[in-house]
Parts: structure tokens; sequence; C-alpha cells
């Protein structure tokens, strides 16, 4: 098994960084190319708006969505959430449309205002300490949405079919159970 980390922009080497920890065989992807190579994919945290332009610019954005439609494992944390959502309702942008939510940009506040705080994720057995940097939050979702987790009564861990998201930063802590549940997403395929 070899997982991909989009390697446009962002945070991806922190992702990285974890899974070989983990002794996972990883990949940055930047190319087509590189996403046939890779049997899942985690999209990091970054700038949203500058991660469709570039994936779009190297053909990636076309690649990745026929990928999704065929089953192909993702995993969004932060941007990487906004990009997967259906729609974003604060600001208008595109996205690969790969899971039945509506987004708010920035919903937790600037950077300034990014906190830490312990939530519980269905499955585990301890709590997971969840950093929110100028985190996304769910406005709206549909039925078949899976949520693990929530933090103020909004969803911040959900799941539909192939594709994970996180409105927070799970490749920031020490601890690997968020990816070790995409790993096992990955498995099943």
């Amino acid at each position: 098994m070899v997982i991909g980390v989009s390697g446009i922009q962002g945070d991806f080497r922190e992702h990285k960084t974890m899974l070989e920890k983990m002794g996972i065989k990883t990949m940055v992807v930047r190319t087509p190319e590189e996403l046939d190579k890779v049997d899942g994919l985690i999209i990091p945290g970054g700038e949203s708006t500058t991660m469709i332009r570039i994936m779009k610019m190297v053909n990636l954005y076309d690649a990745l969505k026929a990928k999704i439609e065929t089953g192909f494992p993702v995993f969004g944390t932060c941007a990487g959430m906004i990009l997967l959502s259906n729609e974003v309702t604060n600001f208008k942008q595109d996205s690969l449309k790969a899971i039945n939510i509506k987004i708010e940009r920035n919903a937790y506040g600037r950077q300034v205002e990014s906190f830490e705080t312990d939530i519980e994720i269905k499955g585990f057995n301890s709590k997971f300490r969840a950093i929110f940097i100028r985190a996304p939050k769910v406005v709206s979702y549909d039925e078949n949405i899976e949520i693990l987790a929530t933090f103020e009564n909004s969803p911040v861990l959900l799941k539909q079919d192939n594709i994970l998201v996180a409105s927070f930063h799970p490749e920031l802590t020490n601890d690997t159970r968020v990816h070790e549940y995409f790993l096992n997403m990955v498995k099943q395929q």
C-alpha cells in the first residue's frame, strides 16, 4: 500500500512524516501520473483557492475527480475538507464536490484564534486532541453522511463512502488514530 499526500500546497510534509512514522510507504503527489501510483490520497490543510488553481493548471483536478468517482479513497483536512466539499457558502470557489456537505471557510476564527480541544471520535477508546487553525465549519450535510466527531454540536470529522474529511489537523499531533482510520478505509477498497 502506498498513500499519496497532495504536495500542491499546504502542510503536506506533516502528513507524510506521520505516515512514515507509522511505517507506511508514502509519496508526494503533484501530477496525474503520480496519482496513478498511490492507493489513497490525503489533501492537507493550506489555502484552498490556491490548491484548486494549481491542481487545474497541472491537470490533477480532473484526474482526481475521475478517480474519486470510481471509489478512490481520499482524506481531506481543513483546506482539504474545503476542496472535497459540495459547496462553500461564504466564498465563491470551485471544489471537487466529493462529499455532500456545505461548509463555511474560516468559521472558527482567524489564525490568531486557533485552538486545541479534546473531542470524542466514534470508535476511539479515548478522546482525541484536535487542533483547529482557521478551520472550516460544516453548515449542512446530507443524511447519508456518517458523523464521526462533533465540536460544539457541529460535525468536525465526517465520512461518506470513500471520502473522509476533518475540520482539524490530526497530522499536527502525535496521535495516529485518525490516519489509521483512513488507512483502514484504503485497505477496504
